[in-house]
């Protein structure tokens, strides 16, 4: 298992993984380039993500996916691990935005993450059409973080 760190001019090539995650591709182009991505490697890719810094000290997981087929096999959380202790030598606090579904938050906080705030109507006022997450339609936007 490797780590790696994709060039700008590589990252369209990973928008049809990207779109599991985040549905709309206009939302992707807004953190796309103004973010960091990384790759999680097993012989091939099995999972990516983007992290953007939104201030000094404070980071944010835009976007990670775990290919579909290989989910709940610990890449997710691999990567996420790799990602708090690349972004620990900047040292402030780690941020990641998802909708209200359980398996999801359950994940983050088994990743070291406890709730932080809620953005009320964020997929409803940022998504031209809606999203939904274990047949239930994602409205607030919840935001979870870490200290690094």
């Amino acid at each position: 298992m490797e780590f790696l760190k994709i060039n700008d001019n590589e990252k369209t090539n990973y928008m049809e993984l990207l779109l599991i995650a985040d549905e709309q591709i206009s939302m992707i182009e807004k953190y796309l380039y103004s973010g960091e991505m990384f790759a999680l490697r097993d012989d091939h890719i099995r999972a990516i993500c983007i992290v953007t810094q939104e201030q000094p000290s404070i980071f944010e997981i835009k976007n990670i996916v775990t290919v579909p087929e290989y989910q709940r096999k610990g890449y997710g959380q691999n990567l996420i691990a790799f990602i708090v202790d690349y972004y620990k030598k900047f040292g402030g606090e780690l941020y990641v935005g998802t909708g209200d579904s359980p398996t999801i938050l359950r994940f983050y906080e088994r990743c070291g993450f406890v709730k932080s705030h809620v953005v009320k109507n964020f997929f409803i006022d940022n998504y031209d059409h809606p999203m939904y997450e274990d047949g239930e339609q994602l409205v607030d936007m919840i935001y979870l973080h870490r200290n690094l």
